[in-house]
């Protein structure tokens, strides 16, 4: 599935377009950023709360196409620049990360 097909299913907003509309493969959940780098597999949307710049960094280093800001946390403008030059999409749910993760797992493991 596409990001965009992701992003509709699960009711989260783009913070910015366009983005790189890339196959979502899987999906880790962590708000630890160096519990990020040692366990996320690389390529997985990021599910956290971690709304500021270096999320991007670790998102870049593990090759997430993707993150999804849970609990309506804002996004720092300088995280949005950075997703921009990195190529990775960021979207914002309402929703918190359980329900976030446990709804795209259903989606990616039917």
């Amino acid at each position: 599935m596409k990001l965009s097909e992701m992003a509709e299913k699960l009711g989260v907003r783009a913070l910015f377009e366009p983005y790189n509309d890339t196959e979502v493969l899987t999906a880790y959940a962590g708000d630890l950023l160096s519990d990020v780098m040692g366990n996320a597999p690389d390529g997985a949307v990021l599910i956290t709360i971690q709304a500021h710049k270096n999320t991007i960094a670790v998102a870049s280093l593990k090759e997430s196409p993707a993150i999804i800001i849970c609990n309506s946390r804002p996004a720092a403008e300088d995280m949005l620049e950075a997703a921009k030059d990195e190529g990775i999409a960021v979207f914002v749910s309402d929703k918190n990360q359980f329900e976030i993760a446990g709804s795209l797992y259903a989606l990616l493991y039917p």
